[in-house]
């Protein structure tokens, strides 16, 4: 199957959309080897016995090898079909099915049996849901704290558009982060993320500070889209009118023909200038790099980002 028949099967949406050509030759920072370890065999058994999906799989991650060789896989829950319509993403799109009640539960098993000290849930948007899925989040939280208390558990959400209330019933679970990816600058919103609104996403990373100040905070974006330079550095100042603790840049990788081309590949030396501007911006925690992605490493960065809190608060007392 070409990558243009799959695109149109995985993404009905996409099938009238003019192709955008892939670019096969990819610099060398951005190469990654295929995965080919017992451990990455391991993990992929555990999430097929437990009938679980992952964002690394369905999002087509570039460093599904290096993460799940180490047993850290990144839970999708609430199905695999989102009701959105993102130009950049992998993931399938469409008219969802009915939650599984025994997601949460299984969730918590996985985790269990991945041995994991720190566990990242994502989702795929739920707009067919009256909360879009807010309690399922929380059920999924409450489950993985019973049967794995010293896990510490980060939780990548939807933008919850529209879903009064939401927002609380996810915040009051109390997961050790919480993550709602801005994704790109104000400008391509049209384009790249049409069915979202960048302030009401500042918004929400705001309200979470309001109801629970004590929950770390997360947002991130890709580059190469399209953006500017000095665009990038205005979303790390709203990031931070919002107060969030930790920020993600990473390339943008274009799945299809169908989805939004890559403007460029921003260089090493490029992540290295974004990461020191974010740092002096006051973030506690940043990681800017090519392969960067929300979960990427995410159990050394929220070791660093605790310990980062831990000195702030010191200096200040």
């Amino acid at each position: 199957m070409s990558d243009a028949s799959a695109g149109r099967t995985r993404h009905p949406e996409k099938a009238h959309r003019p192709d955008n050509p892939v670019q096969r030759r990819k610099p060398e920072w951005i190469r990654v080897k295929a995965p080919t370890s017992r451990a990455y065999a391991e993990t992929r058994q555990i999430v097929r016995d437990h009938k679980l999906h992952t964002v690394c799989e369905e999002a087509a991650c570039p460093n599904i090898g290096e993460c799940w060789a180490k047993k850290h896989a990144t839970m999708m829950i609430m199905g695999e079909i989102c009701t959105r319509a993102c130009s950049f993403c992998n993931v399938a799109t469409g008219k969802p099915g009915r939650l599984d009640p025994f997601e949460p539960t299984n969730v918590a098993r996985a985790v269990g049996k991945l041995g994991l000290q720190h566990v990242v849930i994502t989702s795929v948007d739920r707009d067919d849901l009256e909360d879009g899925g807010a309690e399922h989040f929380a059920q999924t939280i409450g489950a993985i704290r019973e049967a794995s208390p010293e896990t510490t558990i980060e939780i990548l959400t939807p933008d919850f558009l529209r879903k009064e209330g939401a927002l609380e019933v996810v915040v009051a679970a109390r997961p050790d982060v919480f993550n709602h990816n801005l994704e790109t600058v104000p400008r391509l919103y049209g384009p790249v993320r049409p069915g979202a609104r960048y302030f009401h996403s500042l918004r929400l990373l705001d309200r979470v500070k309001d109801l629970d100040p004590t929950i770390f905070t997360k947002s991130g974006i890709m580059v190469g889209l399209g953006e500017d330079r000095d665009e990038v550095l205005q979303v790390m100042d709203d990031l931070r009118s919002a107060s969030v603790d930790f920020m993600t840049i990473g390339q943008y990788l274009q799945p299809t023909p169908k989805h939004h081309p890559i403007d460029r590949f921003v260089t090493p030396d490029e992540f290295k200038d974004y990461e020191r501007r974010a740092f002096g911006k006051g973030f506690l925690m940043v990681s800017a790099s090519p392969l960067t992605r929300s979960s990427y490493h995410a159990d050394a960065d929220f070791a660093r980002l605790r310990a980062a809190r831990e000195e702030q608060l010191a200096a200040a007392s």
